[in-house]
């Protein structure tokens, strides 16, 4: 016969188990617990697939496209070629506006123990040649900036596609309770593309990127409402709290629904951390003066880069930087490129070197995946005499920290900085080997989408063995 039990009875008999239940949710509280994505909590920290080399990622996103034979990749053929027409089979190109062969209007000088060639546009970087992996032969699938700037995000030419960021904090959650996971900070331009380069696309909303604009207010409306006292907010917080419990318990499981949920925390808490951390007045007159932040021509980016050291500091996984306006068409100079290069060269080059210096001496850069470059490079030959169109089929990106191999070149381009020749990599390749870095098995790292296990590298990617520490 089956005996009937009390309330007192269940309550005595299950102690342990609403002990559990309540540990459980103060070390999901404390972001400890949760080793798989919580819909409760989307930005639980999770565990990756293996022990990882990296913790976060740094992306200096330079937006319109470096020149790679003017500044990582030299090459003297094009002083041989100079003025006169191009020898070699030319590329349709954007504009197709096509002249003679353009040399460099740079030199070049060796760098560091490896004696890695940087031109006279970044001789700050080029000091931190001993920490970087040059890319020297990154290809795209596009040539077109928009189309190419999705690629470059979420691996899928067009619109709608989670992006690398996304992707990264869905697998690994955040380690900061106060702060989004994936960061985006703005310098005054937006990539062609816009705001959907950072976009969730099917993944859970939870996990877009967060812009934020530059200067001491980088999250509009982030200030609580005057003349209300701390009280009386924690008051409508629990309202709000007790409200969205109820709205749960009636919906059941859906995403956008607990992806709301957890945003309107997660900007209560920004309230006080995003002051915080826009507020640089604790830091050293000397670090802000290694970033650039005592001259005007690299304090915009300097401050970016910056606050993208604190980001990371405080737990935050990913964190893309975006080019300043500094009167040019960002990188994009199909004409006056020397002005054009330079003045783009001389707002970010103090500023990244002094983030790799400060993350290095901090005991960050080890844990954190730093990467350079834009959607793709340009070509050899000259537009309208003085510029260079878009060239998507050899560039150059570099990487650093995070368990890269420093002082590394890996690929090669031509004789002209036209082609990948050597040890081709797609931008699949250098999602699979930042994931793997991060502790994933790109194949494995999947959502379920439209009948099928999605991936921020479809079908494609390889590692890039060659960078890897």
């Amino acid at each position: 016969m089956t005996q009937r039990l009390s309330r007192r009875d269940v309550l005595a008999r299950a102690a342990n188990g609403f002990g559990a239940a309540a540990l459980a949710a103060l070390l999901a509280d404390d972001g400890r617990a949760a080793d798989a994505p919580s819909k409760a909590d989307p930005f639980a920290p999770k565990k990756p697939h293996f022990a990882p080399k990296a913790k976060s990622v740094i992306v200096l996103f330079m937006d319109g496209g470096p020149s790679q034979v003017d500044t990582f990749d030299p090459k003297p053929a094009l002083e041989k070629f100079h003025g006169k027409p191009f020898p070699a089979k030319v590329e349709p190109t954007q504009f197709n506006a096509v002249g003679n062969t353009l040399a460099s209007p740079w030199k070049f000088k060796k760098y560091g123990e490896c004696g890695l060639p940087v031109s006279d546009l970044f001789p700050h970087v080029g000091a931190c040649a001993d920490d970087l992996a040059v890319v020297r032969s990154m290809v795209s699938n596009f040539s077109e900036h928009t189309n190419a700037n999705y690629f470059w995000h979420s691996g899928h030419g067009q619109q709608g596609r989670p992006s690398f960021g996304s992707w990264v904090t869905y697998g690994l959650g955040t380690e900061s309770r106060d702060l989004p996971g994936f960061v985006v900070l703005g310098s005054g331009m937006t990539p062609p593309g816009g705001a959907d380069c950072f976009g969730n696309g099917f993944l859970p909303a939870a996990y877009q990127g967060s812009l934020f604009r530059g200067g001491a207010n980088p999250v509009a409306d982030i200030t609580p409402p005057g003349g209300e006292s701390a009280k009386t907010r924690g008051a409508k917080r629990d309202l709000i709290r007790k409200l969205d419990a109820a709205a749960r318990a009636r919906a059941g499981d859906t995403d956008p629904l607990d992806a709301a949920i957890a945003n309107y925390e997660l900007s209560f808490r920004m309230q006080t951390a995003v002051p915080e951390l826009a507020d640089l007045s604790k830091e050293t007159a000397e670090t802000q003066k290694l970033y650039g932040i005592d001259d005007k021509k690299t304090e915009v980016f300097g401050r970016q880069c910056l606050i993208a050291r604190r980001l990371v500091q405080r737990g935050v996984r990913f964190v893309e930087l975006l080019c300043q306006n500094i009167g040019h068409d960002r990188w994009d100079q199909h004409g006056n490129l020397k002005r054009g290069h330079e003045d783009n060269a001389r707002a970010v080059d103090k500023p990244i070197a002094g983030l790799l210096t400060d993350l290095k001496r901090t005991g960050l850069l080890k844990d954190t995946l730093v990467i350079w470059g834009g959607e793709f490079g340009r070509t050899p030959v000259a537009q309208g005499g003085d510029g260079r169109d878009h060239n998507p089929y050899g560039f150059t990106m570099w990487m650093a920290g995070g368990g890269t191999k420093g002082g590394t070149v890996v690929g090669a381009t031509d004789d002209f900085g036209y082609h990948a020749v050597q040890d081709k990599v797609q931008i699949h390749d250098l999602h699979a080997t930042a994931l793997h870095l991060l502790g994933f098995d790109h194949k494995k790292l999947t959502y379920r989408f439209g009948g099928r296990d999605m991936r921020l590298t479809d079908v494609h990617g390889e590692l890039v063995e060659k960078v890897l520490a």
